[in-house]
């Protein structure tokens, strides 16, 4: 562009940056990490949604006149939006070697960080929360952190340690960590400062002045920043087609992920005029709110007029009820850092009765006002303003009617709605009949919809049951839906019209009663109930070490993950924190969007010719063999003549940066030849007898017998869909490199600090992307750097595999199980993978219940997915949750209680299982004696039900595949009398380093200070096996207690010489001696193996197990429920750190309650993954926490079989969120009930509000009966 560029200025952590060349198409996040070298803000989603990349953002305000602060997403700020802005980030705030800020520090001693990856954003969202209100209330807490995800800890030890800074001092949960001095802080420290200077006052007073247009220029982007609404008009009249940014959040994705290119960006986020609220009370009484005026600004605003009218004299409640309405809907819109830029022109869509005031250049700056009606939005994101055209302000009026706004989602924090509305109605004076009315519905088209006929046909009706009967019977036809629609659920969403209109119904009939002093029905009240953040509670239970005890001996000590102050300060290093080499290039993947396909052609010459890129990496590229896998080779590193995914790997872009990567990866062109058949779903694979060999079975006692045997015999099937994770294992990708390269595994080294977010599967599918990078560095002589973003990440690894469960079972009257035939089919998708490994559901289809004959069956379903994986559980949960599923359909048959019929069939000491194993130390029995509970609620509410269930679990700990159960490790003590330890696991969040480090310190008798873990690496601890199957600490335990013995044998002469001395006088003296202070050590699990063919011997060297009860509250109207109360009792033995076991088992339930209620990956029937980030793809919150919440270690447990008498916790505890799960069928079984409805019925997993919603079948289900299967392509299938 032929114009000046202007120079950036703005603060990082109190440094002035005065950039200029600042390039409009780079964030704040790229520039923070990249340029200025600050990795403690983290790129964990690119969209917005996560919110590890939270900053604070501090800028002058004018019409407040003050300096305001607000958290921000860095992934989505552009970089050229902070002139004269300090932006803040976690490294600015405190530090390790100088001193912590209290929001880092109370983070870190509360165990509210584990793989530590979210932390920073945590922190910065609590500290832009306090520089803004030193002393928030728990709720205030709550709403700063909807923005943020963690996947590891369960979030209730974040919130428990942020509890302190809180208004009231709130008595503190009896958690671990105020029952270890070495933790404890001062809560008297509620400083809000931090440990430097953010920026030079006198900078924002430059603000103040009258500025001038601002102009960066970019490779492809002319960036405009005008200071006025004039120069903002003439703009839009030179650039008609220029994109308005003012907080990026729908530009910037579409930039990203649509590939879309806006040449020319318009700022107004400066313009005075467009900042500002207007209220006017005389005459016509509207709230003008301009065009730039951010959500959280306008909901502040809002509160602030509410306030105000309350308090006046002529104040009528009904005239403030859209402000209400906005509000209540504004608390759920989004996460705070997107609320705190995004503008709220593209946000209210459902607020009818407004009106839009539009500028333009046309007749000298003539104002016009549209309202927003029915032809307001012409289409997909369209709306009739004209191109030169600019909104100035949506105003919206005082109204006298009745008003409601609904909003459902998946999940309630921070989602996109699946339908959303907002209805109206004015009646004649004093009466109930209708004078005017308007019901609009968002979810339901491409654009905003009107009910128009069903309003017509209400007009002049008395609001009564005639009249509600009429409006559901005319939504039903009005708001009709393809059965293909896109966003699927069309069932459910048909629905929800009518639904939400009876919830507007009950409102409006409630409060006409109340204002005609009518009479009030009963049934109100359990339908009309707002949303609501209710403060969590929680007790933390764990057998205290004994009076004196070695204080050096830390084993049962809840100490502090050793990494968590790094984890707070952002000083934490990860994979992508590696500080670049000089020459290095960057790498992005050229993936198929086909699902099974002959490459017919590749053409790179578009790619290629993007400025920076070097090299066009694929198959002809492999130095070695391009065949790969991580059990049998058959997968390819490149896709050479055909594709068996969307997804798979064809080739690799390799340029100077990443974004010239990525963008010149989307411009290879790929023709392909389509194949058939294309294999998605676990009924095509069954249908063209796609398996995978072998086929395995598990068979006890005499089945058919057990069946002749049984007074009734029920039939059943059961899905479970699956869910995406991370890497973690090292041997593996060093000997599938070495391959690629065609070198010796001693010339590849894997080395691993920890991981972020890589706790709970993928064990192997980092290979694919290790091997790749390999070649192109091998091929470029650069080293190459990649980083996938979080939608290529869930595109081409996949995920837990889904199961399909097919069930008959025998039993008696009483609900005793005699006979059990299972047939469980896996999706494992276009590769072998792990899935052999996942067989483990097998092994646990009977999760804790004798049934004396049993056959079950594993089919693992070969499908043109990306291959799914080794995920947390391996495959166990699913055939728990398929036992969970026959044992509710028998109680359910029986009439009995779900309890007592769990109860009955329940293992005991001494029982064997279907694989012939003796259940010692067995303690479910112990476990569930203190989780049972009872409630009562169902009997006196029609609209909401609450449930109760008590699942138990039982979770064989190994690796089934013998030869993986061994670990070594190697210590090193040097002459100073410090000590050098690693082994074979990976650090992932679950603290096994901070374990291992407790080991060796008890095992040498010496403090933790002393001993130190780098990082885990293929050239100190060969042939790893996998940080998986719940093992690790158990085997890398016993091999660091082997290396640490074989060093106190070495030891032991010089302890005897000197048994006065310390630990440094014995290793000196051995050093002068020449003693080795370097030792080896291994384990291998004793007496393990099982032969399929003879159902014999041992796969599991011990089993852990747990109970949990959750009680649940779901809304029969719209399927969302609410998590009261769980109460879990883990069997841990003797633990060796209660904290971190505490928060595996918080943070396991939390992510079972994601897989059981939320997480679903959902594909096209051509196999294209639409849920590819958190925009779609939703994971627990921290709304999504039990309000109640009870953690307990079993006491008195010891296991003779593992490191001093621990048992594996990692695992196990995932499966009891199925509690949450069948509380919640529990909770449809009532409401079924109120319909008639008794027996087994289907609830297939997760549980989400559609699924939760078209079981509560009803008056209204029947409205919206579903299509018939086969007569239409649904937009999404369930694989």
């Amino acid at each position: 562009y032929p114009c000046p560029r202007d120079d950036l200025v703005f603060f990082v952590n109190g440094k002035k940056i005065t950039e200029k060349n600042a390039e409009p198409e780079i964030t704040l996040l790229t520039y923070l990490r990249r340029s200025l070298g600050l990795t403690g803000t983290k790129l964990g989603c690119a969209e917005g949604g996560c919110g590890a990349c939270t900053v604070m953002v501090s800028k002058y305000h004018p019409h407040q006149n003050r300096i305001i602060h607000h958290a921000v997403n860095a992934c989505l700020a552009p970089l050229c939006s902070l002139h004269h802005c300090a932006v803040t980030t976690v490294d600015g705030i405190g530090s390790v070697a100088s001193k912590l800020h209290p929001v880092q520090e109370r983070i870190a001693k509360a165990h509210g960080s584990q793989c530590g990856f979210c932390t920073p954003g945590i922190v910065m969202s609590m500290y832009a929360l306090l520089r803004n209100n030193p002393r928030p209330s728990m709720h205030e807490i709550q709403e700063a952190f909807q923005g943020n995800l963690c996947r590891c800890t369960g979030y209730r030890p974040i919130l428990e340690g942020y509890r302190t800074f809180t208004k009231v001092k709130e008595q503190l949960s009896k958690a671990c960590y105020n029952n270890n001095n070495n933790n404890k802080y001062n809560i008297e420290d509620n400083s809000t400062l931090p440990a430097q200077k953010l920026y030079d006052q006198s900078e924002f007073i430059l603000s103040k002045q009258p500025q001038r247009e601002l102009r960066f220029v970019g490779e492809r982007v002319l960036w405009i920043q005008p200071y006025s609404l004039k120069e903002l008009l003439e703009l839009k009249a030179t650039y008609p087609n220029a994109k308005l940014v003012v907080g990026n959040t729908e530009v910037g994705i579409e930039m990203k992920f649509k590939n879309l290119l806006y040449p020319v960006i318009l700022a107004p986020a400066y313009i005075p005029e467009l900042n500002i609220i207007q209220h006017t009370q005389d005459g016509k009484r509207v709230i003008y709110l301009k065009g730039c005026v951010c959500l959280s600004m306008l909901f502040d605003g809002l509160k602030q007029i509410l306030f105000v009218n309350t308090i006046h004299s002529n104040f009528i409640e009904l005239e403030t009820e859209v402000f209400e309405a906005v509000l209540e809907q504004l608390r759920w819109f989004a996460g705070q850092q997107i609320r705190n830029v995004a503008v709220c022109f593209v946000s209210l869509p459902e607020v009818k009765n407004c009106f839009i005031e539009v500028n333009g250049l046309e007749n000298d700056w003539e104002k016009r006002v549209l309202e927003m009606d029915d032809k307001f939005f012409p289409g997909y994101r369209k709306t009739i303003l004209k191109s030169e055209e600019i909104l100035l302000s949506i105003d919206i009026p005082y109204t006298r009617k009745y008003f409601s706004a609904f909003k459902q989602s998946p999940r309630k924090e921070d989602d996109i709605a699946i339908v959303t509305c907002g209805m109206n109605v004015l009646f004649k004076e004093k009466s109930n009949i209708v004078q005017s009315i308007r019901i609009s519905y968002g979810g339901m088209a491409p654009v905003t919809v009107l009910a128009t006929a069903t309003c017509n046909r209400l007009l002049n009706r008395q609001w009564n049951e005639e009249l509600l009967e009429q409006a559901c019977t005319s939504l039903a036809e009005e708001m009709s839906l393809s059965p293909s629609a896109p966003g699927g659920m069309v069932t459910y969403r048909r629905t929800l019209t009518i639904s939400l209109f009876y919830k507007f119904f009950l409102t409006v009939q409630h409060k006409l009663a109340l204002d005609l002093r009518m009479e009030v029905f009963n049934t109100v009240f359990s339908t009309l109930t707002q949303s609501r953040l209710d403060s969590p509670s929680s007790v933390q239970l764990y057998q205290a070490v004994p009076p004196g005890h070695n204080n050096d001996d830390v084993v049962g000590h809840p100490i502090m993950h050793l990494s968590a102050l790094k984890h707070a300060t952002g000083e934490a290093i990860y994979c992508d924190d590696i500080p670049y080499y000089e020459n290095e290039l960057h790498l992005a993947l050229v993936t198929s969007i086909k699902a099974h396909a002959l490459i017919k052609s590749i053409d790179t010459s578009d790619a290629l010719a993007v400025p920076g890129v070097v090299a066009f990496i694929s198959a002809k590229d492999i130095p070695g063999s391009n065949l790969t896998g991580p059990v049998v080779y058959d997968e390819t590193v490149f896709a050479d003549d055909k594709v068996t995914c969307v997804g798979h790997i064809v080739g690799a872009i390799v340029a100077d940066t990443q974004a010239h990567a990525q963008r010149a990866a989307k411009d290879v062109k790929i023709s392909y030849e389509e194949l058939q058949p294309v294999i998605v779903t676990i009924q095509d694979a069954i249908a063209n007898k796609s398996f995978y060999q072998p086929v395995r079975s598990i068979e006890r006692g005499d089945v058919a017998q057990g069946f002749k045997d049984s007074d009734h015999i029920l039939h059943g099937i059961s899905y479970l869909i699956n869910c995406p994770n991370a890497n973690n294992v090292m041997c593996l990708p060093q000997a599938l490199v070495a391959k690629a390269l065609g070198v010796p595994a001693n010339r590849v080294v894997c080395r691993v600090k920890r991981m972020g977010g890589g706790f709970g599967g993928k064990e192997s599918r980092s290979t694919i992307l290790s091997t790749v990078v390999a070649v192109a560095a091998h091929t470029v002589k650069q080293p190459v750097r990649c980083m996938l973003d979080r939608d290529e990440d869930m595109l081409v690894t996949g995920g837990r595999h889904p199961f399909f469960g097919h069930y008959k079972v025998g039993y008696m009257n009483n609900g005793r199980v005699m006979a059990l035939d299972v047939m469980l089919y896996s999706n494992a998708g276009n590769s072998l993978d792990l899935s052999l490994s996942v067989s483990r559901a097998l092994f646990h289809m009977d999760n804790s219940y004798n049934i004396p004959n049993i056959h079950g069956t594993g089919y693992m379903c070969k499908t043109n997915l990306p291959s799914n994986s080794a995920f947390r559980g391996f495959g166990g949960p699913q055939g728990m949750m398929i036992a969970e599923s026959w044992m509710s359909d028998v109680a359910l048959s029986c009439g009995l209680p779900a309890e007592e019929v769990r109860r009955m069939n329940m293992y005991k000491e001494g029982d064997f299982t279907p694989f012939n194993q003796r259940l010692d130390q067995f303690t479910i029995d112990r476990c569930w004696e203190e989780c049972m509970q009872l409630s009562d609620f169902n009997k006196q509410h029609r609209w909401t039900k609450r449930g109760l269930s008590i699942i138990p679990t039982k979770f064989g700990i190994s690796f089934t595949a013998v030869f993986l159960n061994q670990a070594g490790a190697l210590v090193h003590v040097y002459s100073d009398g410090s000590v050098l330890l690693t082994h074979g696991g990976t650090e992932m969040r679950q603290g096994l380093h901070t374990k291992m480090v407790q080991v060796a310190s008890k095992t040498l008798g010496i403090p933790c200070s002393k001993i130190h873990i780098t990082e885990t690496s293929t050239n100190t601890v060969p042939n790893t096996s996998p940080t998986a199957a719940s093992a690790s600490s158990d085997l890398n335990g016993m091999a660091i207690y082997n290396a640490c013995q074989t060093l106190l044998q070495r030891l032991q002469p010089y302890k005897d010489k000197n048994l006065k001395g310390c630990w440094e006088d014995w290793v000196k003296a051995a050093y002068f001696h020449r003693v080795n202070l370097s030792a080896n050590g291994f384990y291998k699990t004793p007496d393990l193996g099982y032969d399929f063919d003879t159902n014999s011997g041992r796969p599991f060297n011990y089993f852990s197990y747990g109970v949990a009860v959750s009680e649940v509250e779901i809304d029969c109207l719209t399927g969302s429920h609410k998590n009261l109360h769980t109460s879990i009792v883990m069997d841990v033995g003797k633990s060796l750190n209660p904290a971190l076991d505490i928060g595996q088992v918080e943070g396991g339930f939390m992510q079972g309650l994601g897989l059981f209620t939320l997480e679903e990956l959902r594909y096209s029937p051509d196999g294209y993954l639409y849920t590819r980030g958190p925009g779609m793809y939703k994971i627990p919150s921290f709304g999504d926490i039990p309000i109640e919440l009870k953690v307990s270690l079993l006491r008195d447990t010891p296991n003779e079989k593992a490191i001093f008498s621990s048992k594996a916790v990692g695992e196990p505890p995932l499966f009891l969120a199925a509690s949450v799960f069948y509380a919640i069928k529990d909770a449809i079984i009532a409401a079924r009930a109120e319909s008639g409805l008794t027996g087994p019925f289907r609830l297939d997993s997760p549980a989400t509000p559609e699924r939760i919603r078209n079981g509560c079948e009803d008056k209204f289900t029947k409205l919206c009966p579903p299509a018939d299967p086969g007569t239409f392509t649904p937009w999404a299938v369930q694989v």
